[in-house]
């Protein structure tokens, strides 16, 4: 993307994040958004259709859905439906625990969606102390069902300093259902800002983790890990921070942000209810903002092409300023003691 189409955006997001709720039946340690309680008067089921109208009337191609737990809503699969209907490709991340044969065979149906299994290690003694005792079983049981009936998912996994290790199994493992393994990083948003220090990785596991990534060429990370990957693996994918460029997040209650680790009082944009959501794409001085960072001290990094400064998240939940470069691409922490 050129320095010209950063600063301006695109005439709309390709793809929109939504936590359609903050309700979940799990409690994990690492969850970005503090998820397990509803918030405070979330869009209805009608204000979420009318998002939808107004995603797909400016051609947002995809809307990655989460939570909170997204089939925990009563109407989930209607509106799933009403996305397809209007055009709109539709990937919805689930920790699994309420897929079973009968729902996965309603999904099956649905040709449009793609799913993602959250799965925090390959083994029940790494993933439960993050998730929940008894939720490795119970994710590998929803994993089956989507297999058996033909959904197309794949298994999301955040790095983690306890999974570290387990990347080769994890990656079987999907491999083994005929998914792909997707990996996330790690930001300290949400409840994750209290297990930070216990469950982040450590330097030498991230640029370890940079090596392995390049040998798995296959392996997703979507924007996660651009700041660590290689030249032969920029070219197979985004090279630069999305937010506000490409994508944005749109929470529970139609507040409008930059990213979904960007849900900071800082970086509210508007509000659906209040705002038309093209309005705050096209004008909002907090995406502005991001599409026209520039970090004085990245201009002369020789991974500069690669890195662009890195994720603003990271930044931001750092040292409280997305104006820093990201503490966690190759070059600092090479230059960390």
């Amino acid at each position: 993307m050129s320095a010209e189409m950063m600063s301006m955006g695109l005439r709309a997001p390709v793809n929109v994040t939504w936590e359609v709720t903050l309700k979940c039946n799990l409690c994990c340690a690492h969850c970005l958004s503090d998820a397990g309680t509803p918030a405070d008067n979330e869009l209805t089921h009608g204000e979420c259709r009318a998002l939808v109208d107004q995603l797909t009337s400016i051609r947002v191609f995809q809307v990655n859905i989460g939570g909170g737990e997204p089939f925990i809503r009563p109407e989930f699969l209607d509106l799933l439906t009403y996305c397809h209907e209007k055009g709109l490709v539709t990937c919805v991340s689930t920790n699994g625990m309420l897929i079973d044969d009968s729902l996965a065979r309603q999904l099956s149906h649905l040709k449009m969606l793609y799913l993602q299994v959250s799965l925090d290690g390959a083994t029940a003694e790494v993933n439960d102390p993050i998730r929940g005792a008894g939720t490795y079983k119970k994710i590998l049981k929803a994993a089956d069902c989507f297999a058996r009936h033909g959904v197309p998912f794949g298994i999301n996994t955040v790095l983690t300093r306890t999974n570290f290790s387990q990347m080769n199994e994890l990656r079987k493992l999907a491999g083994s259902y005929g998914a792909e393994l997707r990996v996330s990083r790690f930001r300290p948003s949400g409840r994750a800002k209290g297990s930070w220090k216990l469950l982040g990785p450590e330097k030498w596991q991230l640029e370890s983790f940079a090596g392995w990534l390049d040998r798995h060429d296959l392996v997703r990370t979507g924007d996660s890990f651009f700041c660590l990957t290689s030249e032969n693996r920029r070219r197979k994918g985004l090279d630069m921070c999305g937010a506000a460029k490409m994508t944005c997040c749109i929470s529970p209650t139609g507040d409008v942000y930059p990213c979904a680790f960007l849900q900071e009082t800082p970086f509210l944009a508007g509000n659906v209810r209040c705002t038309e959501f093209k309005a705050m794409w096209d004008h909002s001085p907090v995406f502005s903002q991001l599409r026209n960072l520039n970090i004085a001290s990245c201009q002369t990094c020789f991974r500069f092409d690669v890195c662009r400064g890195g994720c603003p998240a990271m930044a931001f939940h750092t040292y409280h300023d997305i104006d820093m470069p990201d503490p966690e691409c190759l070059v600092n922490l090479r230059n960390v003691t």
